[in-house]
């Protein structure tokens, strides 16, 4: 671990993890006297991943958290009573109290979008708000995470190309905690490194220990700032553990015990403690102080969460459906005549600089047949080799004879 930010900003890094773990634990507790209302996701051993991500940003920024990020949350500014309240359903909670699970936001003050339960889609959606940014004149970043598994989804693939082709000011995290629910990586795909993804839509990509908060908060800062300067987005693998089963209901006895006391060994809080010790950026002093702060606030927050009342009946008709509650029409950002033609026209024009062709294209190092021809070796191949080609693709093995017919 080394990194160039302020001792201050070293102990808020200690401070969200800390609070983020901590938050978890009492959560867990919470469910198990039936006072959660919905699904608890537990981040345990990826707290690094969702602090030292959103860290990076800058306020203005927008993020669209998933189920286990938490730390995220609490860096944009949430308080614990926010999470709490809203995972007990109550009518304190932001979304006063018709979800019990994570979905709520804020896009007014935080730019916080709320999670979309179908994965992969939250890539598009935060695609367009880079885009409108970028329109708006804004020098926004965007950014949201996912996990091995979603990267398969359709969404992903098709946000990420969109992503691509318009340099969207755009970070992706992907969290590759080694399962997707009981399904191992290497079950789910013939990749090691799941950053080889971007590869294919000629993205920036990068690979962090996603258990090392202060090697994550720097890459996710470069990302950002490669991003924000008109360079397109970026796809950041964070290589972590997901210390939990799926959910509360899933015991993960799929995982193999060996390989939970291995990552067990590389828990992210016990790293970075040893990281501030050594680099005497604290003392027992300061983290009892810290530790304290973070006790009496979750404390407070508990309690004003199993203070706070359920919504009342009457709320579950309300926010419906718009019956004349609010004008819709237009929210002009920008001057109106530099939207509409004619000073927002362009020539129905398309500058192309490469026609498409085989002589054009640069060389390629794998070794690799393209069109009969192998990449790389500069030659055209003759008819013989192209009849010899065709004849490797579309000639059937032959057949065993069956063993009757053998008999004869």
């Amino acid at each position: 671990m080394t990194s160039a930010l302020t001792r201050e900003q070293h102990l808020d890094l200690y401070y969200f993890m800390r609070l983020n773990r901590e938050l978890e634990e009492q959560m867990v507790r919470l469910f198990r006297q039936n006072k959660i209302v919905g699904g608890l996701y537990s981040s345990l051993g990826q707290e690094a991943i969702s602090v030292g991500t959103a860290y990076a940003l800058s306020p203005g920024d927008w993020i669209a958290p998933m189920i286990r990020n938490i730390g995220a949350l609490l860096v944009r500014g949430f308080k614990p009573r926010d999470i709490l309240t809203q995972h007990m359903a109550r009518h304190t909670s932001p979304t006063l109290g018709k979800d019990g699970t994570s979905h709520f936001g804020d896009l007014k003050s935080r730019h916080v979008v709320s999670p979309i339960s179908m994965l992969g889609d939250l890539i598009p959606v935060m695609t367009g708000i880079a885009m409108a940014g970028r329109y708006l004149g804004q020098k926004i970043v965007t950014m949201t995470w996912i996990g091995d598994g979603g990267t398969s989804t359709g969404a992903f693939h098709e946000g990420l190309n969109l992503a691509a082709v318009q340099k969207a000011a755009f970070v992706l995290i992907v969290e590759n905690n080694q399962w997707a629910y009981s399904t191992p990586v290497k079950r789910q795909m013939p990749l090691r490194d799941l950053a080889d993804r971007a590869r294919a839509y000629g993205m920036k990509s990068a690979i962090v220990d996603g258990n090392d908060v202060v090697a994550v908060e720097r890459t996710a800062r470069e990302a950002v700032a490669h991003a924000r300067a008109g360079h397109g987005p970026v796809l950041i693998e964070a290589k972590t553990m997901r210390m939990r089963g799926h959910a509360q209901h899933d015991s993960a006895e799929y995982v193999p015990k060996e390989m939970l006391e291995s990552w067990k060994k590389r828990d992210p809080l016990d790293c970075y403690e040893q990281f501030l010790h050594q680099n005497k950026l604290w003392d027992a002093k300061t983290k009892k102080e810290i530790d304290a702060r973070i006790a009496r606030e979750i404390q407070a927050d508990v309690e004003f969460a199993e203070n706070s009342p359920f919504p009342p009946p009457e709320l579950a008709e309300q926010g419906v459906y718009c019956a004349g509650c609010h004008t819709v029409e237009a929210d002009w950002k920008r001057p109106k005549e530099e939207v509409m033609p004619p000073r927002s026209s362009v020539k129905p024009e398309w500058p192309i600089q490469d026609y498409g062709d085989l002589e054009a294209a640069p060389k390629r190092t794998a070794k690799s047949f393209v069109h009969g021809r192998q990449a790389g070796n500069g030659t055209r191949p003759t008819a013989a080799s192209k009849a010899t080609a065709k004849s490797k693709l579309l000639k059937k093995p032959a057949r065993a004879p069956s063993p009757a017919k053998a008999g004869r």
